[in-house]
């Protein structure tokens, strides 16, 4: 039991020192890394109406309410 709580001290204070950095890279003021691109711009090659067109058609498809007959949906 005593070899043991040395052991575990040492595993903590490790455990806390070896963390790695999260943060960013910043230069000059500014985030220094890859831009992101928008969906429309990687998806569908800068057509924003193109992509607004396929989220609503995703967004109809997924609608409950005219998937059932008495709601308003087909039979």
């Amino acid at each position: 039991m005593k070899t043991l709580w040395p052991l575990l001290g040492a595993a903590l204070l490790l455990a806390g020192c070896l963390e790695v950095e999260q943060h960013p890279a910043w230069r000059h003021g500014a985030y220094d890394g890859k831009p992101d691109d928008l969906q429309h711009q990687r998806l569908f090659h800068g057509d924003r109406m193109a992509w607004m067109a396929a989220i609503i058609n995703r967004n109809w498809r997924q609608d409950e309410y005219r998937r059932t007959f008495h709601k308003g949906g087909r039979p």
